[in-house]
């Protein structure tokens, strides 16, 4: 199958690297003045060693692809899709937050886009150059994408890739959601790790009552997300746990506050649903952002 990715950062890499290297027809699309010169291999570290494979790169993507990867910041994706001339059988995004689907559907047509979650640790380290922590990758597809990406899933699992198709889409995009918004928004707000966070009253209230908010948001919009099935996959995680939002921020970047809180936030809003934990911490990062700037 010929794939394309945009939004070459730790995901689509990734992403692209793991296709690639299974033998998939793979072009990357990468910012024009970074084309000169990237790399004409993809490589990943992993914990059961490395990868490198072969792909092409462009700036502009105008040959069909059969399944174009969507893996940009929610902010940079207008600019991405800019890149892309052709019409994909199946767009794939992996982007955070829910927004993103209908922005898709009308570019593409609804048949066309089937959303993804994917839950692993990566970095981008250089361009074509990245870097996957754990040593499984999580990735959940709306049953609607089955009839296109069964067989390219299938070969994923060679690289353990932990891969279902969800039948409700709801409850797929929300169920990201509800354990990356709060924890996002409670770790950014505290500059604490999980750790930190868990040991404090205060901020462990708050990020429980966040998340209730959240589960509550995701239900009225159909979906069936179980709060405390959120609260044992938290507790499993490392101790030492940061968010990437919390990053974002303390290295001067940009944020995806909106896509994470603002769904939860206007859901509230629209169906009558007390949120105020979560517009109180998206007001403190706020002011932090703010305070960044001065």
């Amino acid at each position: 199958m010929k794939h394309a990715i945009i939004g070459v950062g730790a995901i689509g890499g990734l992403i692209g690297t793991s296709l690639a290297s299974l033998g998939e027809d793979v072009t990357v699309v990468v910012r024009p003045e970074n084309l000169p010169g990237y790399p004409k291999n993809l490589s990943l570290e992993r914990p059961q060693g490395a990868i490198l494979a072969d792909a092409k790169a462009t700036a502009k993507l105008t040959t069909p692809v059969d399944v174009l990867w969507i893996a940009t910041k929610t902010y940079q994706l207008q600019t991405g899709l800019e890149a892309v001339h052709s019409l994909p059988i199946c767009a794939v995004p992996l982007l955070n937050g829910v927004d993103h689907v209908e922005i898709l559907r009308a570019r593409f047509g609804h048949d066309r886009v089937a959303p993804a979650t994917i839950a692993i640790e990566a970095e981008k380290i250089a361009p074509g150059r990245f870097i996957q922590r754990n040593s499984v990758v999580r990735l959940n597809v709306a049953a609607s994408g089955q009839p296109f990406l069964g067989g390219v899933l299938s070969k994923l699992s060679a690289l353990d890739f932990i891969w279902q198709f969800i039948q409700n889409e709801q409850t797929l995009l929300w169920s990201k959601l509800c354990l990356l918004g709060p924890f996002a928004l409670v770790s950014t707000a505290s500059g604490a790790n999980k750790s930190q966070i868990f040991a404090s009253a205060e901020w462990k209230q708050k990020l429980a009552s966040a998340t209730a908010e959240a589960c509550a948001v995701a239900a009225a919009h159909g979906a069936e997300v179980d709060p405390a099935k959120i609260e044992a996959i938290l507790d499993s995680q490392p101790p030492s746990g940061r968010s990437s939002m919390q990053k974002d921020l303390a290295a001067e970047r940009q944020l995806e506050l909106d896509a994470i809180a603002g769904p939860i936030v206007r859901g509230g809003e629209c169906h009558g649903i007390n949120v105020s934990t979560t517009v109180e911490l998206v007001a403190a990062i706020r002011a932090k952002i703010v305070a960044h700037l001065e």
